[in-house]
């Protein structure tokens, strides 16, 4: 069975933390005005304004939060620089190289308007400018120098060869091959799930929780992740693109998905499995996060 959280309003939850991060996604981009110039900063506003779950910002408040936290517009700030990576991370997926996608999120894909030249720069752009962000929000929640360095490391270490980078790469080099199973969970473990791990030990580390915590807070992470692609993969056999809000899908792209596999009965248990198993890697820590949980069970319920 899917994790069924306590009583708890998660609708209200997503409704108010979206809102928070959104603002402060516009205090990170006024930011990038002054950083960069016109031709990236309008495809990097685009991608980075163009709405989304922003659920991985959420994880990094929510897990801040769980881990004693307070509450403050920094820890937002905080989150926003992991949206910028992830915002990255699309702009190149889509790219006609990549996965030569026009839409997303409902919206024209950032090279299809700008270019594919100044799209491609403009995320690598955001790179650096979210470890620059990071660092700022961290030194506003009061960091220390290595609390500091540990949070950008994290950031950059899911974004790169070891995370998004290599599982992009694996992605790549996967289409129209079989991937079995253990080589499709390494895949989404680096591509999807690593950025969404990051999210909630960087908000463990802005907290200073102990490495216990931390331990717990990443087993979570590895367990969402797959039940997140998972599900992205359910949704992408089972729904149309002008509901997902994306085209093409993996399907089209001929990738191996957990749906072509194991079919949609057994992928819709697989994902219910990662996310309790996650869920009950939590609760072994002694962290009561009713919050992350509920979430858990928000990856695999979710409509799009």
């Amino acid at each position: 069975m899917t994790p069924e959280p306590p009583a708890f309003d998660l609708e209200a939850l997503l409704r108010d933390e979206r809102a928070e991060v959104e603002r402060a996604l516009q205090r990170a981009c006024e930011w990038l005005g002054e950083e960069l110039p016109d031709e990236l900063l309008q495809p990097a506003r685009h991608a980075v304004l163009s709405g989304g779950k922003r659920f991985r910002p959420i994880l990094c408040v929510v897990a801040y939060r769980a881990c004693g936290g307070a509450t403050v517009p920094a820890v937002y700030d905080l989150s926003a620089a992991i949206e910028l990576i992830h915002a990255y991370s699309l702009m190149h997926d889509d790219l006609p190289c990549m996965d030569d996608a026009a839409l997303r999120r409902g919206q024209p894909t950032p090279h299809t308007l700008f270019g594919e030249a100044a799209t491609a720069r403009a995320g690598l752009a955001l790179i650096p400018a979210a470890s620059l962000w990071a660092l700022r929000a961290s030194d506003a929640l009061g960091a220390d120098d290595a609390r500091s360095r540990k949070i950008v490391s994290q950031l950059n270490r899911a974004a790169g060869a070891g995370g998004m980078v290599g599982g992009q790469a694996l992605d790549l080099l996967g289409e129209g091959k079989y991937l079995d199973s253990n080589a499709l969970n390494r895949l989404h473990s680096m591509k999807t799930g690593a950025l969404l791990t990051a999210s909630l030990v960087i908000g463990g580390i802005a907290a200073a929780a102990s490495d216990t915590t931390l331990a717990g807070l990443e087993s979570f992470g590895r367990g969402i992740g797959l039940a997140f692609q998972v599900t992205d993969d359910i949704l992408d056999a089972t729904e149309i693109a002008a509901d997902l809000g994306k085209h093409p899908s993996d399907g089209l792209l001929d990738k191996s998905t957990y749906v072509s596999l194991f079919g949609l009965d057994e992928a819709i248990a697989r994902a219910r499995e990662y996310a309790e198993e996650a869920a009950a890697a939590l609760r072994g820590t002694g962290v009561d996060a009713p919050a992350l949980i509920a979430l858990a069970s928000y990856v695999v319920k979710r409509k799009k």
